[in-house]
C-alpha cells in the first residue's frame, strides 16, 4: 500500500502543541510540559526520534527505510513493494507468521507501506510490548530466509494486487499516465507498485540483492511515538537494533532530474465503467526538499486557498455558488524527496458540461495570477492549517507519520519544528508569485476520465 500525507511538514504545529502545556486554566498551566521531542543516533547509524505522548497507554513504533520505487534499479519496477511483502516471511528465528500472532495476542495492529521515495513498517501496542515489536523488527531486517519456494508464491500475489488496484480501476490507470507523461526523465514515472511485465520478472537473485543493498540500520529510521520516555527507548533500541551490524554506506540519492518542460499536454482515459467525467491538471513545482526559501511554504498555502477545502476558492466558486461542479480541489505533494506536483481537479453536476468545469477552475488560478489574494485570505488559510493540525495531534501514528516522512525525504527534526514560523512569515505576494511561476498553462498535463459505451461482441 502507499501513503498519502498532504503536506507532512504542516505536523511541525502539532509537535509545537504536544511540547506545550495548554493554558487553559490555572490547574493546567501547573502542570509540567510534556517532554519534548528527542533524536539520537545508535552507534551503527540508525537515526531514532522518540515522540512521547502520555495520554493513553499506546505506543506506535515504525521504522522507515529510506528506499523507495523511486530507487530501483532500471527494468526491476516494482521490487520495494514487492519486498515490503517478503518482509512478513520468516527469518532464521522466528517462523513466518509469528510476529502477526504476537500482535494480534496483545490486541495490536500493524502495516506497511511504500511510496517513491521510502518503505515504512509499523505497529501500535501497549508500552510494555515495545521491546517485543524491536527484537522481530530488528530481526527481520536482516535474517529474512528468501528462498524460491518464498518468492514465487508472493510474486503471485503482488501481480495479483496491481490486477485488483489499477487494472480494475479507471481511476488509477489514468493516474498512471499523468505520472509517465509528467515525469518525462525522473523515475516517479514508473508506479510504485511497477509494471506488470516487468513485475512477473522479479525473482529471488533480485530481492536478495535489493535487501542486502537497502535494508541495514544506517539506511532507516526509527520512530516512536507514545507512552513512553527517550531513555526507555534508547536502552531498548540498542538492546535490539543497536546489534544489527551497520550495512555498505550507500551513495547519495542521486536520481535523474527532469528536463525543462515547455507543452502542454493531455492524456485522455474513456472507460464504460466511468459513470461521470472529470478532468485534472497537473504541474511539476518544487517539493520541500527541492525549493527554495519560502516557495514549498507557499505552495502548500496555495492549494488550500485554490482548492484545500469547503471554504476555498474553487469549491466556494464552483460547487457552493455557481453549482456547475460536484467535486473541485487542489493538492501539493510536498513531501517527495525530488520535484514534485501540483494538481487541480473538478467533475460535473447535473447537466453542466466539463468543459465548464475546467474553464472556472482555470479562471480562479488566472485571478490570483493577475490579481493575487487579500490579507484576510491568506490569514484565514493559516488558520485553517493550525486547526486541522490541532485535530490530528490526536493521533499518536500521525506524528510518527509527520516526522518519518520528513527525514525519509531530506528533511531533519529541526526542519519541522520550524515549520510554523516558515509559514507565517508566507505573504500574498508569495503566494501570487508562486502560482504565477508554476501553474502557467504551457506546461501543465490535462487528464481527462470519460465514459464509453462497453464494445459490443
Amino acid at each position: 500500500m502507499t501513503t498519502n500525507i498532504r503536506s507532512v511538514l504542516r505536523g511541525a504545529i502539532i509537535a509545537v502543541l504536544l511540547a506545550t502545556p495548554h493554558a487553559v486554566s490555572a490547574s493546567s498551566a501547573e502542570k509540567p510540559a510534556e517532554p519534548e521531542i528527542s533524536s539520537f543516533l545508535l552507534d551503527n547509524g540508525m537515526e531514532v526520534v522518540v515522540i512521547p505522548d502520555h495520554r493513553a497507554p499506546i505506543v506506535t513504533h515504525m521504522v522507515w527505510y529510506k528506499v523507495g520505487s523511486a530507487d530501483e534499479p532500471p527494468g526491476k519496477s516494482g521490487i520495494a513493494h514487492f519486498f515490503e511483502h517478503l518482509m512478513f516471511k520468516g527469518t532464521t528465528r522466528h517462523k513466518a507468521g509469528e510476529f502477526g500472532a504476537k500482535i494480534a495476542e496483545i490486541g495490536g495492529s500493524e502495516n506497511a507501506f511504500t511510496t517513491d521515495d521510502y518503505t515504512a513498517y509499523h505497529q501500535t501496542v501497549p508500552p510494555e510490548a515495545l521491546g517485543t515489536m524491536m527484537e522481530y523488527e530488528a530481526d527481520r531486517m536482516r535474517h529474512l530466509i528468501l528462498t524460491d519456494a518464498v518468492i514465487g508464491p508472493e510474486r503471485d500475489v503482488v501481480l495479483e494486487e496491481r490486477r485488483s488496484r489499477i487494472e480494475n480501476n479507471p481511476e488509477a490507470l489514468l493516474s498512471e499516465e499523468v505520472d509517465a507523461t509528467v515525469y518525462q526523465n525522473h523515475p516517479y514515472r514508473v508506479p510504485v507498485i511497477g509494471w506488470m511485465q516487468e513485475m512477473e520478472k522479479l525473482n529471488r537473485t533480485d530481492a536478495v540483492a535489493f535487501y542486502d543493498q537497502y535494508y541495514a540500520p544506517n539506511n532507516a529510521i526509527l520512530i516512536v511515538a507514545g507512552d513512553v520516555d527517550a531513555n526507555t527507548v534508547r536502552d531498548l533500541a540498542e538492546k535490539t537494533y543497536g546489534q544489527v551490524p551497520r550495512g555498505p554506506d550507500l551513495p547519495p540519492r542521486v536520481r535523474p532530474q527532469e528536463p525543462e518542460q515547455n507543452t502542454a499536454r493531455t492524456v485522455t482515459l474513456s472507460d464504460p465503467r466511468v459513470s461521470t467525467p472529470s478532468f485534472s491538471k497537473t504541474w511539476l513545482v518544487p517539493s520541500y526538499h527541492t525549493a527554495a526559501p519560502g516557495e514549498a511554504e507557499a505552495l502548500d498555502l496555495l492549494s488550500e486557498i485554490l482548492g484545500g477545502g469547503s471554504r476555498s476558492r474553487i469549491y466556494q466558486a464552483l460547487v457552493v455558488k455557481s453549482g456547475v461542479a460536484s467535486s473541485a480541489g487542489a493538492y501539493f505533494n510536498g513531501s517527495k524527496l525530488d520535484v514534485t506536483t501540483f494538481t487541480v481537479y473538478g467533475a460535473p453536476r447535473g447537466t453542466a458540461k466539463l468543459d465548464e468545469v475546467q474553464s472556472a477552475i482555470d479562471m480562479e488560478i488566472d485571478g490570483i495570477v493577475k490579481n493575487g489574494i487579500g490579507e484576510e485570505e491568506l490569514a484565514a488559510a493559516k488558520n485553517r492549517f493550525l486547526r486541522s493540525m490541532i485535530f490530528e495531534r490526536d493521533n499518536q501514528s500521525s506524528m510518527a507519520n509527520i516526522y518519518g516522512t520528513a527525514l525519509a525525504t531530506g528533511s531533519t527534526v529541526a526542519d519541522v519544528e520550524e515549520w510554523p514560523d516558515r509559514i507565517k512569515n508566507v505573504t500574498t505576494d508569495d503566494i501570487r508569485k508562486v502560482a504565477a511561476r508554476y501553474l502557467g498553462v504551457s506546461h501543465s498535463v490535462t487528464a481527462y476520465l470519460l465514459p464509453s459505451e462497453p464494445v459490443q461482441n
